[in-house]
């Protein structure tokens, strides 16, 4: 019997799906691949992946839509808070100096 990889999504280190072990969200896969048009097979190189792991995540992607949205939302929800809390220094009025 063939020893099975156990690689697949999960959540267990971030907060969004990604693949089992590894840093490389659901999301990220889907970027690189579908928007960038990277190839699957040069990813799974880049980050020592099976090239089961790059379509494995994607086929998640699709699989899962509402939940790809919310994690969308609420990433794009985290990077307005954050910017909403950067203090800026007052102008600085270079005619003063």
């Amino acid at each position: 019997m063939a020893e099975r990889d156990t690689r697949r999504v999960a959540r267990d280190l971030m907060s969004e799906p990604h693949i089992h072990g590894r840093r490389i969200s659901v999301r990220q896969v889907y970027a690189l691949v579908e928007e960038r048009s990277e190839d699957p097979e040069a990813i799974a190189d880049r980050y020592d992946l099976d090239v089961a792991d790059i379509y494995h995540a994607l086929a998640y992607y699709h699989d899962h839509p509402r939940e790809m949205r919310n994690v969308e939302q609420e990433r794009d929800d985290a990077m307005e808070d954050f910017r909403e809390s950067i203090v800026r220094p007052e102008a600085v009025d270079p005619d003063s100096a």
